[in-house]
């Protein structure tokens, strides 16, 4: 087995987020769920668009932000996804390539845009999020580049990304790769919604291929079917021998067989934007994984890693991540 070249190459929608904030009443008024995040068509992403007013527009896609994030810390990362030859993407991959991701892009062959997501943010900070994949819901698994896969001490799925069969056995592609290189595999899943849309397909995945979970407690509690906490812990730890749950203001907690860490959240108020939050977390533990530290002190890290990203509007953060960090973190 090879030495790994990065920490972590990350997999999943490459997007362009249209963001802009807006009063609750913009959300009843265009029947959204709060704080969730739909799949829509071109034409609804449009119309919302012709509505939301003011916006700013920044290179997103959950585990794109990830992997900015890991970059921002001082680790090697990559991305792969998929993108069109249009102004979208050539801003997406400028972006990457300025924030030093590697960028390992599908062919670009699918007559699709790049992907947007057009995210309102109301005053208490949460985000809902109107999602067109564009090219990438049509991610397939011969776009999954093997050496770039097992380049990486870890490969990062994102569960947004699994709402169409192909990109669902793309995941099962990846997943193989990295373990028959001796790498490992890493999930999160994304949203509550997904989770119930496909939620046989997400257990199964978990069970087989993942060697550490990310998600929020409601997102875990969807996955097992139950509304308590502590139950939905304890299925975990039957499936999968590493996660970690983040819980909003009580913090987060890495789950293992026999250990349950709990890490307080750092106090931020007010919180601006929630966008991007669980995706600077994972890029915080992930870092601290892939750096020695111990498991308390990568949850630490994700931590520090989401209080700046929710201080202002946007997914990533507006300083380098490791100026930070104390000391004993970096």
């Amino acid at each position: 087995m090879t030495a790994a070249t990065l920490h972590a190459v990350t997999i999943g929608n490459a997007m362009v987020d249209v963001i802009a904030a807006v009063d609750e009443r913009f959300l009843v008024a265009h029947d959204l769920t709060k704080a969730s995040m739909m799949l829509v068509d071109d034409e609804r992403s449009r119309y919302l668009m012709s509505h939301i007013g003011e916006s700013f527009m920044a290179s997103g896609g959950s585990v794109a932000n990830t992997s900015h994030g890991l970059a921002s810390l001082g680790a090697r990362a990559g991305f792969i996804g998929k993108i069109a030859d249009d102004e979208l993407g050539a801003v997406f991959t400028r972006d990457l390539h300025e924030a030093g991701v590697s960028f390992f892009p599908a062919p670009k062959d699918h007559g699709l845009p790049t992907g947007r997501c057009v995210i309102v943010v109301t005053p208490d900070g949460q985000r809902t999020m109107n999602t067109y994949l564009g090219a990438g819901a049509v991610l397939h698994p011969s776009d999954i580049d093997r050496a770039a896969v097992q380049s990486a001490e870890w490969v990062f799925l994102e569960g947004y990304l699994f709402d169409k069969d192909d990109a669902k056995a793309a995941f099962r592609v990846a997943a193989r790769y990295a373990h028959e290189a001796g790498r490992k595999v890493a999930l999160t899943l994304s949203d509550s919604f997904c989770v119930q849309r496909h939620h046989d397909d997400f257990l199964a995945l978990v069970d087989d291929e993942v060697d550490l979970l990310f998600a929020n407690e409601h997102e875990l509690t969807t996955l097992y079917g139950t509304e308590d906490f502590s139950e939905a812990v304890g299925k975990l730890r039957d499936c999968c021998p590493l996660a970690v749950v983040t819980r909003s203001k009580r913090g987060s907690a890495v789950v293992t067989a026999d250990e349950f860490i709990e890490v307080p959240s750092l106090p931020v108020d007010p919180i601006v934007d929630a966008t991007g939050a669980g995706d600077m977390y994972a890029a915080g533990f992930l870092y601290g994984i892939t750096h020695g530290k111990s498991l308390e002190q990568s949850a630490e890290i994700g931590t520090i890693c989401a209080a700046e990203v929710i201080m202002h509007m946007g997914p990533r953060p507006q300083v380098t991540l490791a100026s930070l960090l104390p000391e004993d973190l970096r």
